[in-house]
């Protein structure tokens, strides 16, 4: 009954864009089978009285204990679509965020855990090879139709 429920609410999200030169960093996904299947960028819900910018501050220290900033956006983005078999449907608020001076140099992978326990890891991927054939696909759909077209993704993060 849970899922029904789950699958029913349009949940409003936060996600910011960090870029090293031309790569994003994004958290891996994967199917129920241990396969990676794409990649998204870092932020998570907005909650109740909180403005979009400031869940995307919240959600980088949470996740990966960093203060960004926020550079640019939001851009909007509406995803309608499946994951696990169930139907999703969600309203985004893109912005660009820069990490402070040094944070994450050297490292090409950060290792952190969600609320519910579960560990993840993220990387810097170049949009480019994302949405290709034998490469993961980036979410949300339509993210990186928006980063092509100049609408986010100004690159201004720090390197």
């Amino acid at each position: 009954m849970m899922s029904e429920f789950k699958s029913s609410v349009i949940r409003v999200k936060a996600l910011g864009l960090h870029w090293r030169g031309t790569r994003l960093l994004a958290f891996e996904v994967y199917d129920r089978h241990g396969t990676l299947k794409g990649v998204r960028p870092l932020g998570g819900s907005i909650e109740f009285g909180e403005t979009a910018k400031d869940a995307v501050v919240r959600e980088f220290k949470e996740e990966v204990n960093v203060d960004v900033s926020v550079v640019g956006g939001p851009v909007t983005l509406e995803n309608v679509f499946s994951h696990d078999g169930q139907s999703r449907h969600e309203i985004l608020f893109i912005f660009d965020v820069a990490f402070p001076s040094g944070a994450f140099d050297g490292q090409e992978r950060i290792r952190f855990q969600e609320d519910d326990g579960t560990w993840l890891a993220a990387a810097w991927y170049d949009p480019r090879d994302l949405d290709v054939d034998g490469k993961p696909d980036l979410y949300p759909k339509g993210l990186k139709s928006c980063l092509s077209l100049g609408a986010i993704g100004g690159r201004s993060s720090t390197e």
